[in-house]
């Protein structure tokens, strides 16, 4: 029963790295609207990210936290590149595998109701609805997350107001700054989490070089990583 208690209910669990930490105490108080987890692969980004969303959507947030926090339900929007992509990274870290879903950084008893995509991929998921609200009260409010893709193009982007979007990989230029203008009216908040592999592109370059006023960036190695042991680090780093 623990097992499963602990299994169900991660975000209670959960317990970020220091720059890990430092992304999530980035975004409060909200005036920093934009911020980018630059980060290798498998060192623990997008995990992050999941949770943290996970708090937004639920208002479950711990103690230590020191980031963004909004009071009330929020409505939201998680992103990759292709519907298989976001599949198997952001619906994964935000509900678990299919057949397990609850497993993920939103608790089992937070999930309202599911609504699977209609793209024809399988197992994917297009809207999450979330009980806003700690310890499962049944009264409530309730938060909502749509997985979207970037290959669905600008247009569908567009026509929401938005509390937060989540960027996981470097997204079009165009897709970003539509995704941040959904965000505006509310005074919401953009996060990114990515390798950066298309060089100095413009939404890295907003980050690196511009850096306006209201951004936030954090950048992470495999050495911040502490599930990785020393062997497994030169393993890595020599491939």
């Amino acid at each position: 029963a623990e097992l499963e208690r602990a299994q169900t209910n991660r975000l209670s669990y959960y317990k970020p790295y220091p720059k890990q930490q430092e992304f999530h105490a980035a975004g409060g108080p909200l005036t920093t609207r934009e911020r980018l987890l630059k980060a290798g692969n498998q060192v623990g980004k997008t995990w992050s990210a999941g949770f943290e969303h996970a708090m937004h959507l639920t208002g479950r947030y711990p103690d230590w936290w020191q980031g963004a926090v909004f009071d009330d339900p929020t409505i939201g929007w998680a992103a990759s590149e292709t519907s298989q992509s976001t599949r198997d990274t952001v619906q994964r870290i935000l509900l678990g595998q299919p057949g397990a879903w609850g497993t993920g950084a939103i608790p089992k008893d937070a999930i309202l109701d599911i609504k699977r995509a209609s793209h024809g991929v399988a197992d994917a998921v297009e809207t999450i609805m979330v009980r806003f609200g700690g310890g499962g009260d049944v009264q409530a409010g309730s938060s909502r997350i749509t997985i979207k893709t970037y290959d669905q193009g600008r247009e569908r982007w567009q026509g929401e107001t938005l509390d937060f979007v989540w960027f996981d990989e470097e997204p079009p230029e165009d897709i970003y700054f539509e995704g941040l203008t959904r965000t505006n009216a509310r005074g919401g908040i953009v996060t990114l989490t990515f390798t950066p592999l298309k060089g100095m592109s413009e939404v890295v370059r907003r980050f690196l070089m511009e850096r306006p006023p209201g951004t936030a960036v954090v950048n992470m190695t495999i050495h911040d990583a502490s599930h990785y042991t020393p062997e497994q680090r030169q393993a890595i780093i020599a491939t």
